[in-house]
């Protein structure tokens, strides 16, 4: 019997009008004219439409803005639809000369929705986010491939639950995602908490688009150039790499360093781990200051993932073994 991670809600016409901001006259006629979409129609004759026709929508707004004729890409899947958005938003980025954006790997449709609103653009401020993949559902997931490396795997599912658990650590394994988020609304405590120990970044709804961009910021490098510079790549930061188990058996190590390193740099990593995971749940638990908590939580984050690859460098200076392992 297989395990069913999600389920698809259903929309009024209303209320996809709402979420994409296309009036309800354009649905019909993208309805009607072109075939865009195929709602289920109740026996009272009402519209719903499902999440892809979300997405559908979003997708067909963004692109008809940018000058594509609404008959030309009406009946695109979702894949060919998504492929020509990043094109196009790639274009953008280079005139604009921003950098690279932080690459997504979206489970849930609703949650790649709210991705790519306008809503969303604005609450990341100047950050910019690619999505690279969008899966429907975590079950989808665990048997794709992926079109692309990205650095984040944000998830969006309505219960946690020890199954889910190990199939997002599946996930995380098969594609090396740097940090994964979870966002959903029923749990029990033991699973949220194992999921915490394990790395994960993990909060429950209702999260409006301004806490969700500071969560998604808070796994930024404060400082990209200077992690470069220190060999870690890229501009998100790594989950952490060593228990305390593993660090407390480094800090008690006798070396030949005179100065002690290994068991200050091991005792400053366990201290900055501590204030990151503190400064998570501030995040978690205050809107208000959300933003501040963002930028507390990245910059401990970048300290602590640069100090693991000093403590690496000591190990191969020094003999020591480090057994990896997510706390």
């Amino acid at each position: 019997m297989s395990t069913t991670f999600n389920t698809s809600a259903l929309f009024r016409i209303g209320a996809v009008s709402k979420t994409t901001g296309v009036p309800v006259s354009t649905l019909r006629i993208w309805e009607t004219r072109y075939a865009a979409f195929s709602p289920i129609k109740t026996e009272g004759k009402q519209r719903l439409f499902e999440e892809r026709d979300v997405s559908r929508a979003l997708l067909l707004k963004h692109l008809s803005g940018e000058g594509h004729s609404i008959s030309a890409i009406a009946q695109l899947d979702l894949e060919q639809l998504r492929r020509m958005s990043n094109l196009h938003n790639s274009a953008h980025r280079k005139i604009a000369n921003d950098g690279e954006p932080l690459t997504l790997t979206v489970v849930g449709l609703s949650m790649a929705n709210r991705i790519e609103s306008k809503n969303f653009a604005a609450a990341l401020r100047q950050n910019k986010v690619k999505v690279t993949d969008v899966v429907v559902d975590l079950d989808t997931a665990t048997k794709a491939t992926l079109s692309a490396q990205s650095q984040v795997l944000l998830i969006k599912v309505n219960t946690l639950q020890t199954t889910v658990h190990a199939a997002i650590q599946g996930l995380i394994q098969k594609h090396k995602f740097a940090q994964t988020i979870v966002i959903y609304n029923f749990a029990p405590e033991p699973v949220v908490q194992a999921m915490k120990f394990s790395g994960l970044i993990v909060r429950r709804e209702p999260i409006s688009d301004s806490e969700l961009a500071e969560l998604i910021q808070s796994v930024l490098f404060v400082d990209q150039a200077r992690a470069q510079e220190f060999g870690t790549s890229g501009n998100v930061i790594s989950s952490r790499k060593y228990s305390d188990e593993t660090l407390t058996r480094v800090a008690g190590i006798s070396t030949n360093v005179l100065c002690e390193c290994p068991r200050h740099v091991a005792e400053l990593i366990s201290q900055l781990a501590s204030f990151e995971e503190y400064s998570q749940e501030c995040l978690n638990k205050n809107a208000d200051d959300a933003h501040l908590h963002a930028y507390l939580r990245s910059i401990s984050g970048s300290a602590r993932s640069l100090f693991e690859n000093a403590l690496e460098k000591i190990a191969l200076h020094e003999g020591i073994e480090l057994h990896e392992g997510k706390k």
